[in-house]
């Protein structure tokens, strides 16, 4: 039996998430189905490192599977994505030991977050980025941006549908990347809680309008209360950017 890791990418518009469900199209239904071709019916169950919202995109979303069959990695993924359709795309594939897990062994996680700030739209990207037709004030984004580096409790931008007890992560890296109107943050985080991401941006972009101030960030984050954060940001314009491993789990052995 050997463990494969993958590394995928996939454009979310048209999934109904990640995650498997009982009705709708979804990105591990898809892989898994055929993975099942693969295997000649047999069932392969794969785990990611992590589940991603309907519209929601990724650039190095990471799953691993375990298998009997005897193939090269690089085998794996050309035959993976002659057989899966154009909006999903196995970007590597590695054996890996078996104590490896792609959600459990990861590190931390980056996600990219793009936004269109333009008066009109475009409507070539607009399933891929969120259009912002408002102007910002940028260098209030970025001092709001400080105060959520550091280990917090972040209770207050989670979804109140957020299941687990301990909401205490820390953000490594928060920073704002301007390119002409396109304006991309980037955060990087041990891990994210239900909505994180898309709540911190909501409520930056409050504070990029004048309507809170930079420093109210750490009594918001001090509050645990949802009710205390901005809006949920659009889920098209959230990318899975990449997701980071000790080097120990990573052992490849072909």
């Amino acid at each position: 039996m050997a463990r494969m890791k993958v590394t995928v990418a996939y454009d979310g518009i048209d999934f109904a998430g990640y995650q498997i469900q009982p009705s709708g199209r979804t990105v591990q239904g898809t892989i898994q189905s055929v993975l099942q071709k693969m295997h000649k019916g047999e069932d392969v169950q794969i785990s990611a490192s992590g589940r991603t919202d309907a519209g929601v995109h990724a650039v190095g979303q990471v799953f691993h599977f375990d298998t009997e069959m005897n193939i090269t990695s690089d085998a794996w993924g050309k035959a993976l994505n002659a057989m899966l359709p154009n909006d999903i795309f196995i970007k590597d594939v590695v054996e890996v030991s078996e104590a490896f897990h792609s959600r459990f062994s990861a590190k931390s996680k980056e996600y990219h977050y793009k936004l269109l700030v333009s008066k009109q739209p475009d409507v070539f990207r607009r399933n891929h980025m969120f259009h912002y037709p408002y102007p910002l004030i940028i260098r209030d984004i970025q001092k709001a941006c400080s105060y959520f580096l550091g280990t917090h409790d972040f209770t207050s931008f989670s979804s109140a549908r957020t299941e687990v007890a301990d909401k205490v992560r820390t953000i490594f890296a928060l920073e704002l990347i301007e390119e002409g109107e396109t304006l991309t943050f980037k955060i990087k985080g041990s891990g994210f809680l239900y909505n994180m991401v898309r709540i911190i941006i909501g409520t930056l972009l409050e504070v990029g309008q004048g309507k809170r101030k930079p420093d109210e960030i750490m009594t918001i984050i001090a509050g645990k209360n949802r009710a205390l954060a901005g809006k949920t940001a659009p889920a098209h314009g959230l990318y899975l950017y990449q997701v980071n491993y000790q080097e120990n789990y990573l052992e490849n052995h072909e």
